[in-house]
Parts: structure tokens; C-alpha cells; sequence
């Protein structure tokens, strides 16, 4: 490599050209996911989470409440484009003998497109961590929601560790929690009235299986690792 990099040759290979592209084809598809999930918590129904909203900024036209993820829309569809980018750097490597110059239109465009685009995506994705509206008590709110039906897994690791065989158990959990599904109920409640569960959890055990508390004990250990 180091004996070619000092031939001097305009021949080069546009699978470099495609390499780079890629990377930042994958890099704004990073971006997008941030702001795909900013979008879907941002819903009115979920409202967990949402991006910078100024005061008298105007949300939706139609719906007054509505606000509307504008810069995180903006960011999944400007990723679309880097991405359609990287497929036609890769339609560029194939050229006729050395090299002919069908690429060169469109490196024109993809290659500057592409790194403009991934600095303006990067700039509005810090702008939108940075400044991003956090609801933990409407979290909350969305858990209880459920009434215990997003513990039904940890139920069921409970039950097969003291003793009820695996398919037994899931065939158990389940039933109350399709019951609690379709009818709105509340699940944990229907657990606690459950003697066969009760034949292997104590009241006690069971609430500790429906404890959020119980699921977070190590985050801060998890983050201390991460950030250290």
C-alpha cells in the first residue's frame, strides 16, 4: 500500500468512494433511530419524552395540542437521502476499462450532498439530546397503565426458579394475562388469587416479582460502567 500511494494515477477505484459514503450512510441511520424513538414517544398518547418546544411555537395546524416532532421528522428524512447516496456510490464502482466518467456526475452531487447532510443531521440531533423534554412520572404512568402485565416475563423466571416446570408456568401466566388483556384487568391482582402460584410463590415473592424496582436496581451501575 505504501509503494502504490506514491503512484500518482487519476484511476482511482470508486469502491473507496462507496466505503465512505457507506459510513456516513450508517452514521445518519444512527441519527434517525435517535429520532425515530423521540418521535414515537412524543405522541400524545405516550408523551414520555419529547424535542425542544419553544413558547408560542405553533404544533399542529389541525390540533392546537398537538406538538409536532418536526426536527426529529426532519432527521429521519434527511437519512434517507445519505442512505439513497451510499446505493448510487455503489453503482459507481463498476466503470468501463480503467475508468470511464459516468461516476463523475454523480459524485458531484452524492459526495458534497452527503457531507453536508451528515453535518447538518449531526448539528440537529445534539440540538434535539441536548435541549430533549424528559416526563419520568409519565413513564410511570405508562407502566401502571398495564396493571402489572409488563412483569409477566419476570413472573415466570420467578416461578420456573422455585420449582414449576418452564411450560407449565408460561401456560400459567399466560392465562391470567390474556384474561387481563382482553378484559382491561388487573393482572397482578389476578396472580395474588391464583392458587396454584401461590402453591410456589409466597405473597411476598409475587409482589416482588411486580416491583419496577426490582428491574432497575443495577442501572446506576450500568450507566457508571458506560460513562466512566
Amino acid at each position: 500500500m505504501r509503494r502504490a500511494g506514491r503512484i500518482s494515477s487519476q484511476v482511482i477505484s470508486r469502491d473507496r468512494h462507496a466505503a465512505w459514503v457507506s459510513a456516513l450512510a450508517l452514521l445518519t441511520a444512527a441519527l434517525e433511530k435517535i429520532a425515530l424513538e423521540v418521535r414515537h414517544l412524543q405522541r400524545t398518547e405516550v408523551r414520555e419524552a419529547e424535542e425542544p418546544f419553544s413558547e408560542g411555537q405553533k404544533g399542529s395546524s389541525a390540533m392546537p395540542h398537538k406538538r409536532n416532532p418536526v426536527v426529529c421528522e426532519q432527521i429521519c428524512g434527511l437519512a434517507r437521502v445519505v442512505r439513497a447516496n451510499a446505493q448510487a456510490g455503489f453503482e459507481n464502482i463498476a466503470l468501463w476499462h480503467e475508468r470511464d466518467i459516468s461516476h463523475s456526475s454523480v459524485e458531484r452531487v452524492i459526495l458534497a450532498d452527503s457531507a453536508i447532510l451528515t453535518d447538518y443531521l449531526l448539528s440537529k440531533t445534539l440540538w434535539l439530546v441536548d435541549g430533549m423534554r424528559v416526563s419520568p412520572q409519565r413513564m410511570l404512568s405508562n407502566l401502571e397503565s398495564t396493571h402489572g402485565l409488563i412483569f409477566s416475563g419476570q413472573l415466570l423466571l420467578d416461578l420456573t426458579a422455585a420449582g414449576m416446570l418452564r411450560e407449565k408456568a408460561y401456560k400459567v401466566v399466560q392465562g391470567h394475562a390474556m384474561a387481563a388483556w382482553q378484559s382491561d384487568g388487573d393482572f397482578h391482582n389476578a396472580v395474588l388469587q391464583d392458587k396454584e402460584i401461590l402453591s410456589y410463590l409466597s405473597v411476598e415473592k409475587i409482589n416482588g416479582a411486580f416491583s419496577i424496582n426490582r428491574q432497575l436496581l443495577h442501572v446506576s451501575r450500568i450507566f457508571e460502567q458506560v460513562f466512566s
